[in-house]
């Protein structure tokens, strides 16, 4: 299934008024830890796959890269994204990335943030995400962990007062479709174990060069509402690879 949750008006603008989306990479949990996974984009030609608003494809030609593509599906996000981008070297393209067929060895480096457990099969877009890297080109991408997809509403078993006690997880080993609550409106993920992410890597011929399972940036952590509570579960799993 390729949903399209972000050209819907309504959950585009509560998305929109998000932190991440309003600041960028500086309000990202996540991004004091990605960014150390990133390669050096001297040169390079680089590839997005879901790049949202595009700040991580600003991000790489601020940081000298030759060229870079963002691909997402949401026509919405990418006008966002072309509004922001000043370089002529980035170009967007709106298709789903399940649909990417892009010449052998077009990209030394592929990079996508939290947009695989949106893809129903992880190793069909690897495959093709294999074809155009090139042979020793750098493949890092953030998913949703695991642990925080795994029973499908992706929130807090409550006490009665409504303080979160814990973080259910259930069907852990079941690997389909979860219908999710984020931003208010039912969104559609798909689980898949940490085991089915790195071995289908290994499998696909890449090497795993690191692994991280990030806390929030120390900054946020009383600044952003929220945020202490991550220090209770995964949210989020990093991972960098290398085609062999």
């Amino acid at each position: 299934m390729k949903e399209n949750k972000y050209d819907d008006s309504i959950f585009f603008d509560k998305y929109s008024n998000m932190d991440r989306s309003k600041n960028g990479l500086a309000s990202a949990g996540e991004w004091h830890e990605l960014k150390k996974l990133l390669p050096s984009f001297q040169d390079k030609r680089v590839l997005d796959l879901g790049c949202g608003f595009g700040w991580h494809c600003q991000f790489a030609i601020e940081n000298g890269a030759k060229s870079v593509v963002g691909v997402d599906i949401s026509q919405k996000m990418l006008n966002e994204a072309r509004d922001k981008t000043k370089s002529e070297h980035i170009q967007y393209i709106c298709m789903p990335m399940e649909d990417i067929n892009f010449p052998v060895g077009s990209f030394e480096v592929v990079i996508s943030s939290l947009a695989f457990h949106y893809v129903q099969s992880f190793e069909d877009i690897l495959r093709k995400i294999s074809n155009c890297l090139s042979k020793g080109g750098d493949f890092i991408f953030s998913v949703e962990h695991p642990i925080f997809t795994a029973y499908g509403t992706q929130d807090w078993y409550y006490d009665n007062q409504g303080n979160p006690l814990h973080w259910p997880v259930d069907k852990y080993f079941t690997e389909d479709v979860r219908k999710t609550n984020f931003l208010g409106e039912e969104v559609i993920k798909y689980h898949r174990t940490l085991t089915t992410y790195l071995n289908s890597l290994i499998k696909l011929g890449f090497e795993i060069t690191a692994l991280i399972e990030p806390k929030p940036a120390e900054n946020l952590l009383y600044t952003v509402p929220g945020m202490l509570e991550e220090l209770r579960r995964p949210m989020m799993l990093l991972v960098s690879a290398r085609k062999k």
